[in-house]
């Protein structure tokens, strides 16, 4: 029988993909790689000739698309729906993987080919997102170490190589010890104070187990209803220590998957792979790429936010202790108490809760509502497509569609369950370009998210947080599939600087929180009726309870981040250095024996190293782009027009701030971002 990963249709054969495929798959694809760029390469070395794009970039970037594609499929479903086997043949092919694009980044033949090409008469006569795709495809080459000596290219490919793998490690043991523990309870009074949904979950997962009784575990939707309900102080303080010592020295699984070392070892070669390139610390490499200049620049933007946010936060604090002695606490607050305190005083201040607002959030009601407010101001309109081959049962597949024209797809799996990698996240399946045979390669996205599931024969039901989850992610997608960019390397999110990527996602967000929007994304589960005038009222209201703290919570993750790979040379422990941050930004209490960093997966397995910022740096874009809409109408398709002309369609091909600007008439500004996140009377 033919490999499913070989020669791959547009849409992968997800039914017919076995484990064993794998290893002969992307070995043959990267071998078909390697000689493909060693033909194209030869051919156009003739100083006779000069390469065009037709000559050298299209085949190569042809043959590198069926090995990116095949082994995101393969990546993909390590995510979600990790084993053993898979887990080892992912893990065994990363070094191959990771060798042969170092090679490729590396190969003087082909870098001298593309340099003669940008430096040909021909050209100036390419489109715009050629000419960009040439330009960051060198970049590329010096950011790979194609000046260094041969022994320092060597150590480069090592070094690459080493990380790929430390981060799949790293993620495999955050997956292990979150999966690890388990709290089995069969008194129903220890559960007290948590939602029916709540504990309905956690008796369909020890059913799933086959244990009497009620079963918690550190995934998401079991873990946050037991922070924030739980009246048992002693259950909350179990939880909260088994989730924050996650993969390291402490806690159930104290060093089974202990991720500290490989935190010092990231760090290490990350700061000598800079040093080889020139670069004072990764964090000047890391910018290399990206809309800010040098870190001061970035640590001044996060810290001036800092700024803006404390004396609030310290407010914000106070309340809730003020508030807890009100109810007669006579002892200190831990880190355990604050998040079941702060939501019993949001109870009592707006006099809504997640249990209220959950009836009116269905998942089919929101996912609908979703798909008619892109029609209606994107004009994008979405198709369920059956019969599509999926991952598991719970995911589902759409097409995509504008002024009549199919443009692309995607795929939606949102249900927590064991095996999945936690969190939400958006990753492209394929990138819009022209194929070698002259047809359209459509964009396809996978769109991930770990939402409580159904619940016997009840419907999914969504809180606040988690439609807000939702349309980011989908946001993400539509970046994606929305672009008219046909180059590949610049289609899409491909090549949109690190930190404007999260531009499209924040922006959509906001749209959760318009009384227009919201009559569309809801309908009470039994009577189908909308979120009624006085629960919207609340919970418009509720938006920005305790903002300032949630706001320096993500300067915390920001600072710690980019000061680790810019500071690695002082020698800091990683949690000397995350003590240090905590007390410069934190107003919350925190505990001596958390260990955030050990399982802080978007820096030491996703991709955000040295970048975390990049979620407030793009969010000063979002709140600025979406007010826009509030001065010209939140509904207003104009306007959705010109967003989808000026920033979704044109992917990576173009200078983010021109696009940015060209859809806001001006340079972004902060104070939409701090009026949205309700920082008020704030210190300049």
């Amino acid at each position: 029988m033919a490999n499913p990963l070989l020669n791959m249709k547009l849409l992968p054969d997800f039914d017919k993909i076995n484990v064993s495929d794998i290893r002969p798959a992307i070995r043959q694809l990267i071998d078909k790689c390697r000689d493909t760029v060693i033909y194209i390469t030869d051919i156009n070395s003739d100083e006779e000739n000069e390469p065009t794009w037709d000559s050298l970039v299209k085949p190569i970037e042809e043959s590198l698309d069926q090995l990116s594609r095949a082994w995101g499929v393969v990546g993909h479903l390590n995510g979600v729906v990790n084993s053993d086997e898979l887990r080892q043949a992912h893990d065994e092919l990363l070094p191959e993987v990771s060798e042969f694009y170092t090679w490729l980044g590396q190969n003087e033949d082909l870098y001298h080919a593309y340099l003669r090409l940008k430096n040909s008469d021909s050209f100036s006569l390419l489109s715009g997102a050629q000419q960009k795709a040439i330009e960051e495809e060198l970049k590329d080459f010096e950011l790979c170490g194609i000046s260094l000596p041969e022994d320092e290219k060597v150590l480069f490919g090592e070094i690459e190589a080493k990380l790929s793998e430390l981060s799949s490690k790293f993620s495999n043991n955050v997956l292990d010890a979150t999966n690890s523990y388990i709290k089995h309870i069969t008194d129903e009074k220890e559960l007290s104070g948590l939602p029916e949904s709540a504990k309905a979950l956690a008796r369909q997962e020890a059913e799933n187990r086959n244990l009497d009784g009620y079963v918690l575990t550190l995934q998401y939707p079991s873990y946050i209803p037991v922070m924030q309900y739980a009246d048992h102080r002693a259950l909350r303080e179990e939880m909260y220590r088994a989730y924050v010592t996650r993969a390291s020295e402490l806690g159930p699984t104290a060093g089974k998957y202990d991720n500290t070392d490989i935190i010092e070892e990231e760090l290490a070669l990350a700061d000598k792979q800079a040093e080889l390139l020139g670069y004072p610390s990764a964090a000047h490499l890391s910018l290399a790429k990206k809309m800010a200049k040098s870190p001061e620049e970035v640590m001044n933007f996060l810290y001036s936010l800092v700024d803006h946010s404390k004396e609030q936060g310290k407010r914000e604090i106070q309340e809730i202790r003020d508030y807890a002695k009100k109810l007669g606490v006579i002892y200190e607050l831990e880190p355990w108490d604050i998040s079941y305190f702060s939501e019993k005083l949001k109870q009592e201040r707006y006099s809504i809760t997640d249990e209220q607002i959950r009836p009116y959030f269905p998942l089919t009601k929101v996912v609908n509502g979703l798909f008619s407010l892109v029609y209606r101001i994107f004009g994008v309109e979405v198709r369920p497509h059956f019969g599509v081959a999926v991952w598991h049962p719970d995911v589902v597949y759409h097409d995509i569609y504008r002024n009549g024209e199919l443009i692309g797809g995607f795929y939606m799996d949102l249900y927590a369950r064991k095996n999945k990698r936690g969190g939400a996240w958006m990753n492209d399946c394929a990138d819009r370009r022209y194929r070698a045979d002259g047809t359209l390669q459509l964009p396809i996205a996978y769109i991930v998210a770990n939402f409580m599931p159904p619940i016997g024969d009840k419907p999914a039901l969504l809180n606040h947080d988690e439609v807000e989850t939702l349309f980011h992610e989908f946001g993400h997608a539509l970046h994606h599939m929305l672009t008219t960019v046909d180059i590949g390397q610049v289609s899409g999110i491909n090549r949109v600087p690190w930190d404007a990527v999260e531009l499209p996602s924040q922006f959509m967000e906001n749209f959760t929180w318009q009384p227009e929007v919201l009559n569309m994304i809801s309908g009470h589960v039994d009577t189908h009726e909308p979120l009624p005038q006085n629960l919207l009222d609340k919970l418009i209201a509720s938006k920005n309870y305790h903002s300032a703290m949630a706001m320096l919570r993500q300067l915390e993750f920001s600072i710690y981040d980019f000061r680790s790979y810019l500071e690695y040379k002082i020698g800091k422990p990683a949690q000397e250095l995350i003590e240090e941050v905590r007390k410069d930004v934190c107003v919350i209490p925190v505990a001596d024996f958390n260990r955030f960093q050990n399982s802080f997966t978007h820096i030491f397995a996703g991709g955000y190293s040295a970048g975390y910022y990049s979620y407030k740096w793009a969010e000063v874009l979002s709140a600025d782009a979406f007010s826009r809409f509030e001065e010209e109408g939140i509904l207003n398709p104009k306007v959705g027009n010109d967003f989808v002309r000026t920033i979704l369609s044109n992917g990576g091909s173009k200078d983010f701030m021109d696009l940015f600007i060209s859809f806001r008439g001006r340079k972004p500004s902060v104070e939409p971002l701090l009026r949205h996140s309700g920082i008020t009377n704030s210190k300049s």
